[in-house]
């Protein structure tokens, strides 16, 4: 045999010099998004957790007040603070009370609900196909003390 490569495919078309770039152009815009997509899902996850103990914090305040009228403020007030000293910019926040629990005699135990609805921007991200915004809500359940006096 002499010095030169014979080609594998009569006429020379082994070649292939252009495929990486082929390749890249139809995996990477798949890669981009699926990241797209992990991004905008942490994001969800992570204010959800935070929104989470925003409800818990207000459920626990308002558990521990007399009467619903100062229950009701006293969550607004505690789920407000709680998403703000975690970093959460609600689009728009409300906050609700189910106070009848206070209502009870005292020594029957009694339950305060509050549920806190966050809607969190997600425009921010700049991620195509992901809406602008997402709206979360968390439900906590608190128990009054049986034996804690409590308002008319």
């Amino acid at each position: 045999m002499s010095g030169r490569r014979r080609a594998l495919w009569p006429g020379g078309c082994g070649r292939d010099d252009g495929s990486a770039a082929i390749e890249a152009a139809v995996v990477l815009p798949a890669l981009i998004m699926f990241l797209c997509m992990a991004i905008a899902g942490g994001r969800i996850v992570i204010s959800g957790s935070k929104i989470d103990a925003a409800a818990e914090d207000a459920a626990r305040e308002a558990s521990i007040h007399r009467t619903a009228a100062s229950a009701q403020s006293a969550a607004q007030a505690a789920a407000a603070e709680s998403l703000d000293d975690q970093g959460i910019a609600c689009a728009s926040v409300s906050v609700r009370v189910d106070a009848g629990g206070l209502r009870v005699p005292v020594g029957q135990v009694g339950t305060v609900t509050v549920t806190v609805t966050c809607t969190v921007s997600l425009s921010d991200l700049l991620l195509p196909g992901v809406p602008g915004a997402k709206t979360l809500t968390s439900t906590v359940t608190s128990v009054v003390d049986q034996y804690r006096q409590r308002g008319a």
